[in-house]
């Protein structure tokens, strides 16, 4: 383990995984917001909402995520937006798994009782009153377990953003491979836990709010 052991390795492997939470967490907001307004659109009452819905989602999630990476990375500072090589690649990966989460959301709202909708618009409640107060948070509630599955998506897709240079977990990795070839497996397994620790934590998250949305509930 002389990879890790040293001041510099340890340091450069922190910063690694920090740079992956950071990717994760502000693509991982961008997703939630768009893919709540995507789902919110697929199912509105007004037929140019639901095309649009419809068409973000078959776009976005039949896209390779590579792509929409090389669009965000390579096409916006040809066209004059540039917000820097990070934020370019959080851009696209947040848009890429707000389609899932899209998806995830719109078979929870789908999964709330109509009656519910029908009482709140019955006391003259709109359509965005009637989604914001009633419907939305109980749609939340039951898809917990997939969106904490595209949230886990979202942790190793990060790892693409190491082809473009930006010192996330992976592209230290590599580092770390060809400094130290002899400690290959080392080096692997000392990444991986890394990654699980990740995933682990996305894990506990959704467990706390499943039980405590469960009992709330209730």
């Amino acid at each position: 383990m002389d990879w890790l052991l040293t001041d510099d390795g340890w340091q450069l492997y922190l910063q690694g995984f920090w740079t992956t939470a950071r990717l994760t967490a502000a693509s991982g907001v961008l997703a939630l917001v768009v893919g709540t307004l995507v789902a919110v659109a697929r199912v509105a009452p007004v037929p140019i909402l639901r095309g649009v819905g419809i068409g973000y989602v078959t776009i976005f999630r039949n896209t390779p995520l590579l792509v929409l990476i090389l669009l965000t990375y390579y096409g916006l500072p040809e066209i004059g937006i540039d917000f820097g090589f990070f934020w370019n690649i959080t851009l696209a990966l947040g848009l890429y798994t707000a389609s899932f989460v899209a998806e995830a959301l719109r078979s929870g709202l789908n999964g709330v009782p109509v009656g519910q909708a029908e009482a709140a618009r019955a006391i003259g409640m709109p359509f965005t009153g009637t989604m914001r107060e009633v419907v939305l948070p109980q749609a939340f509630r039951l898809t917990v377990p997939p969106m904490a599955s595209a949230f886990i998506a979202l942790v190793k897709n990060t790892s693409l953003a190491a082809v473009f240079g930006v010192a996330e977990a992976t592209f230290r990795m590599r580092g770390f491979l060809n400094t130290y070839a002899s400690e290959t497996f080392q080096v692997f397994l000392g990444f991986a836990v890394g990654y699980i620790v990740l995933v682990a934590v996305i894990s506990a998250v959704a467990t706390w709010f499943e039980r405590r949305w469960k009992v709330v509930y209730r």
